[in-house]
């Protein structure tokens, strides 16, 4: 079995958003400065799913590769 990664990477985030790779490197810093990071701590998948808005089940099956339930990827609020 694979080993699953929490830590995220600029080439994450633009797996995740579309944008391109110094848009990303932007982000993960963005999120480093708000956090009151360090540049060589690690940004984690909850920390870049709140960041984003996103559920961070659907970031970290993402950046591991691995099948996203369709509930999972489209929520409708009723």
């Amino acid at each position: 079995m694979r080993q699953q990664r929490i830590c995220i990477y600029h080439n994450d985030v633009t797996l995740l958003t579309g944008k391109g790779e110094r848009s990303a490197r932007r982000i993960l810093q963005s999120i480093r400065e708000s956090s009151g990071k360090q540049d060589h701590q690690a940004i984690t998948v909850c920390e870049l799913a709140q960041y984003l808005g996103l559920d961070p089940q659907v970031v970290y099956k993402t950046i591991n590769n691995l099948p996203l339930l369709e509930e999972e990827v489209v929520r409708t609020d009723s």
